[in-house]
């Protein structure tokens, strides 16, 4: 039998009733009669909102409108919408080769950001990755919100590519919510929760990289409030496709 090797995580104080809270709320979330006929909408504009607040949390911040006119041509924000349009075609193949998607990531993501020598090559942190893809693949086991959660927050930690590191890291987390049937529609843009609570965002990340059963329960209860907080964005997304319908 599997042993879940995050399970231990679970027992952390407050952590197991925040994540399933955040589930609930996706659930509702995903129950919303917009979605019946209208979710590809609904999906590309959490898509969108998804990539601009990733490059925002990059440094790269910009109107919501004015990069969905097209009229913004700053490296991170082009690189966060490649990654953001490629994330479909990846859902496969992350339990399966998760070190080649996070590779093909960063060629997305940093294109135009970095030198092309560094497109998708690790610069630290080898053995560590090699630990958490090992912990990904395959891995049926451990829920999906605390997967995505520890995947982002490793990433975040290690920055093991040159260039946004972090834009990999949260797509690299939407991925599995994806892929495990958390948000098998992508419809939940995490992202956005992340950038509404940045100050907590920076402070739980660093909190989860002094490793330290305090520091990882900090960063999986903002994980939790932070998917709650893009499951209400995705009501309001799907409020206005239906309203315009």
């Amino acid at each position: 039998m599997h042993v879940d090797p995050l399970a231990p995580l679970l027992a952390l104080a407050d952590v197991a009733p925040a994540l399933t809270g955040a589930r609930e709320s996706v659930d509702a979330a995903m129950r919303h009669r917009a979605l019946r006929r209208n979710g590809g909408q609904v999906a590309a504009e959490a898509s969108l909102r998804a990539a601009v607040a990733s490059a925002a949390l990059e440094g790269s911040r910009y109107d919501l409108d004015e990069v969905r006119s097209g009229t913004v041509t700053d490296p991170v924000v082009q690189g966060s919408l490649r990654v953001a349009e490629a994330l479909g075609g990846l859902v496969d193949l992350w339990p399966r080769a998760p070190r080649q998607v996070l590779a093909k990531l960063h060629v997305l993501a940093a294109r135009g950001v970095v030198h092309d020598h560094d497109l998708g090559r690790l610069i630290s942190g080898a053995d560590r990755v090699d630990a958490l893809t090992r912990i990904v693949a395959g891995n049926d086991t451990t829920p999906p919100l605390l997967l995505a959660a520890v995947v982002h927050a490793e990433l975040l930690t290690l920055r093991p590519f040159a260039g946004p590191s972090g834009v990999v890291a949260r797509a690299a987390a939407r991925l599995t919510l994806i892929n495990r049937g958390l948000d098998p529609r992508g419809l939940i843009a995490a992202e956005v929760g992340h950038l509404e609570r940045e100050p907590e965002y920076v402070g739980a990340s660093g909190a989860y990289a002094t490793g330290t059963p305090d520091g990882v329960r900090s960063w999986l209860r903002h994980y939790a409030s932070a998917v709650t907080a893009a499951a209400g964005d995705a009501v309001v997304i799907s409020d206005g496709v239906l309203a315009a319908t």
